[in-house]
């Protein structure tokens, strides 16, 4: 394991029975499919993709153990350790240090939309709480709070916070929070659309939740792109993978992820209500659009 995470990042589905339980054997065997068979670098439970706010402390320590345990050092396992308050943020984080968590990926509180100031008093008190490395998360889709690149910056002079999770579509926001950090922050591209254009930029991460799907296709455009730097068969791989991402991105996210899974053989059941499973024409959709790589 490299001391610097890079490459493809599951964020890692929960896997659930019809019964809307969490199937902790179904996720033992999903993280060790992605990390033997689809090749993958990271795993990260708990995450948008993951359900985490639909899930109760118990569950969520649940799954932390049972995916520490499967990937048995192989990849790092980066813990989603969100919640509403700094004083429940640092409680999940020193609990997934406890559990052996490679380090902890943070989004902005939910609900209470934090200015930029408590954001970093926020972010201090964690990073002095713990010992492992925080992956910044900025999801303003789903937060209401944009971490704009200044607030990285700012946030960067922690020496925990090592890593951005950039997934507000802006692709340039990848250059300038790179500009701005230089070597202090490692960025990862946490959209699905847009990966090949920020692998270009000089981005050698990808966070994504389609991976739980087609891991291998995702690991694949990075040695293209990355590693080779082989840009044109980059391009043309991207270009096949395409149309899927972007009917992930169009809505229904979790629920088209976890129905795409069992549509390639990887079944993990439900997602949790209120979500519900997609509908017989979305489901024909997706089916049509997976048809390429389940052959």
């Amino acid at each position: 394991m490299s001391e610097t995470w890079e490459g493809i990042f599951s964020a890692l589905v929960t896997p659930m029975t019809d019964a809307e339980e969490i199937d902790e054997g179904r996720l033992a065997q999903m993280a060790d499919h992605l990390i033997r068979e689809g090749g993958v670098h990271g795993l990260i439970p708990l995450g948008s993709t993951g359900e985490y706010y639909a899930l109760s402390a118990d569950e969520r320590e649940r799954v932390v153990r049972t995916t520490i345990d499967a990937a048995a050092g192989r990849v790092p396992v980066v813990v989603g350790a969100n919640g509403g308050s700094t004083r429940e943020v640092i409680a999940y984080c020193r609990q997934a240090e406890q559990l052996g968590a490679s380090g902890v990926m943070l989004a902005a509180p939910y609900y209470s939309l934090p200015t930029d100031d408590e954001l970093y008093e926020h972010f201090r008190m964690v990073a002095e709480s713990i010992g492992i490395p925080i992956m910044l998360y900025n999801y303003p889709g789903r937060t209401g709070v944009d971490m704009l690149p200044e607030l990285i910056e700012r946030l960067a002079e922690f020496d925990r916070i090592e890593y951005v999770k950039e997934s507000s579509g802006e692709i340039s926001r990848m250059s300038e929070i790179r500009r701005r950090c230089g070597e202090r922050i490692t960025v990862f591209c946490g959209c699905d659309t847009g990966a090949l254009e920020s692998f270009v930029l000089g981005v050698r991460g990808w966070v994504g939740g389609v991976v739980n799907c087609l891991p291998r296709e995702h690991v694949k455009l990075y040695e293209l792109a990355v590693l080779e730097g082989n840009f044109p068969a980059a391009r043309e791989h991207y270009y096949r993978m395409l149309p899927v991402l972007s009917l992930m991105e169009q809505g229904k996210y979790t629920q088209l992820v976890k129905a795409g899974c069992g549509l390639m053989d990887q079944p993990v059941g439900p997602p949790r209500r209120p979500l519900l499973p997609p509908s017989v024409s979305e489901m024909a959709a997706l089916r049509e659009l997976l048809k390429p790589f389940s052959a």
